[in-house]
């Protein structure tokens, strides 16, 4: 008889913390605009949208410093999160450190993190920039 509890209460956790292990995959498209002379600001917005039907418009800033100077216009942003259970553990500030160069036809990538969370993300525009610096982004509901 106590096996048959223990294996039903093991079976009960189980199916009640399987909706936590669940995972979604999250991506983010957005609009930045920055500048940069020693330090490095931008500022955008965009939606995140996730494969369970969640969606949100964010606004995007993030700031930094290092040896960099420019100014440029991502037009076309798409980022891609790591797994996450909801749409919730994708706001907050994520830190990175990249390094740039580009005339005209601007281009970025970089992969950026906070905490378990990662955000690999890549973007073509327009603008010259150059240079090596470590910032924070946030992004927050809009």
């Amino acid at each position: 008889m106590r096996n048959i509890t223990v294996a039903s209460v093991a079976v009960v956790l189980l199916l009640a913390t399987g909706p936590l292990l669940a995972s979604t995959d999250c991506e983010l498209r957005y609009k930045l605009d920055s500048w940069s002379l020693l330090y490095k600001e931008a500022k955008g917005h965009g939606v995140v949208s996730c494969d369970n039907g969640q969606w949100s418009p964010v606004r995007i800033n993030a700031r930094g410093v290092g040896l960099t100077v420019g100014k440029t216009k991502i037009v076309d942003g798409k980022g891609d999160f790591s797994d996450v259970s909801h749409i919730g553990e994708v706001f907050g500030t994520y830190v990175q450190a990249e390094a740039h160069a580009g005339v005209l036809k601007a281009g970025e990538a970089s992969v950026l993190t906070k905490g378990p969370v990662s955000l690999a993300q890549a973007g073509t525009g327009r603008g010259i920039n150059l240079g090596v610096d470590v910032s924070r982004m946030t992004i927050k509901k809009w």
